[in-house]
């Protein structure tokens, strides 16, 4: 017991620290891959292409390698995939077309799906049930620890030093979540078989179908179809108040601040509390923040809205993570949690053109306001499933 105590104290922060890795380089991208295509001659069409294939092919190739993890386990998954962004990142710097940045862009959608469920379903496999709540925060303050650093620190490097300096970056990154990887231990048999009575789509019918994991399933969808409607239409709408791309990086890194500060209270309560309370706790946080953001014109209220839209994030993500944790056995993590991730980013790559293209019918402020449906919608499915005995 006191062994698998200590391999299980190892094993939580070296995954979330490969966790962080394996997401950086995605996050290095995004301020950058746009300008990156134009100065290839990209046209804008073809931009949107090259930045949204990375999920167009991400969020079919997650179910696909949930379930290879459950065969095989999580090792070698994880060390290829990591392997992938690293020479994804290095071949970014040496494309000289548009149709090569399509390829590599296509190659890093592909082994980014073999990183995302690895790790989850790392994490999921070893703490104890009375902590998963707290285990899965530290999975969640990875992901969005990548977001804080990436977004600026790509900005900054590339104006001093150029794009290649990113891609560099993102791929030591990525080399040094390889040389980690190679010290977690391996899957054990039973964890790594699946039960010969589920295959393909029956499998993942029957995990969707499974009750108690609908709420965590619509929530992600629902939270990241949000957020990529915020982060699309939220610099517009302050550029318009007349601030400038400062005030707009400053409200995205208090949102981000907050949301990784608001995640180890909120895993702790969900495992003494239960799972609903901070999902819906969470979800009536980001609904009233998105009610109100519109409504601000001044930074320090726009801030606190963005504080409490951070808040609802920490508190709703340890929850779903851990809800998923609850009702799936081991040898089906990695389909559950591939499954998580590809409703995480289908909702990303969805909400960000629906909501820009909305929020150019009407206006910013009433885009944002709409952005708050899809958490109505999750609250409603949580009040309905999480209520249930």
């Amino acid at each position: 017991m006191a062994t698998t105590e200590r391999h299980s104290r190892r094993t939580l922060p070296l995954t979330s620290a490969i966790t962080f890795l394996g997401f950086l380089d995605t996050h290095l991208l995004i301020p950058v891959l746009a300008l990156y295509a134009s100065k290839l001659g990209a046209g804008i069409g073809m931009v949107g292409l090259i930045v949204g294939l990375y999920s167009i092919i991400n969020t079919p190739a997650n179910i696909l390698f949930g379930q290879l993890i459950d065969r095989i386990g999580h090792r070698a998954p994880l060390i290829g995939g990591l392997a992938g962004n690293a020479l994804s990142m290095v071949l970014y710097s040496f494309t000289r077309s548009p149709l090569h940045l399509i390829l590599v862009r296509a190659l890093h959608g592909t082994s980014g799906a073999l990183v995302a469920p690895s790790t989850m379903s790392i994490i999921a496999n070893h703490p104890a049930a009375q902590r998963r709540g707290r285990s899965m925060s530290l999975y969640g303050i990875a992901l969005a620890g990548a977001s804080l650093v990436g977004y600026p620190a790509s900005g900054l490097i590339a104006s001093r030093l150029g794009f290649n300096a990113v891609f560099f970056f993102g791929a030591s990154a990525a080399f040094i979540g390889v040389l980690l990887s190679l010290t977690l231990p391996g899957t054990s048999a039973s964890a790594g078989k699946r039960p010969a009575s589920l295959r393909g789509l029956q499998e993942v019918r029957s995990i969707l179908s499974r009750s108690k994991l609908v709420p965590s399933y619509v929530a992600v969808f629902a939270q990241y179809f949000t957020f990529g409607g915020v982060v699309t239409l939220l610099p517009l709408h302050v550029q318009r108040l007349g601030m400038t791309s400062l005030e707009i990086g400053m409200l995205l890194a208090t949102f981000s601040v907050v949301f990784i500060l608001t995640q180890l209270p909120s895993g702790a309560i969900s495992d003494r509390a239960g799972r609903s309370r901070p999902i819906i706790a969470g979800l009536l946080c980001v609904i009233v923040s998105l009610a109100i953001l519109p409504l601000m014109s001044v930074f320090v209220s726009l801030a606190l809205a963005m504080a409490l839209y951070g808040a609802g994030y920490g508190l709703l993500f340890p929850a779903i993570s851990a809800l998923l944790t609850d009702h799936t056995g081991a040898e089906e993590r990695g389909l559950a949690t591939g499954l998580f991730h590809a409703l995480l980013t289908a909702g990303v790559a969805i909400g960000a053109p629906l909501m820009g293209w909305l929020g150019s019918l009407t206006t910013t402020g009433i885009g944002l306001m709409m952005t708050a449906i899809p958490m109505l919608l999750a609250l409603v499915v949580a009040l309905r499933f999480l209520r249930r005995p």
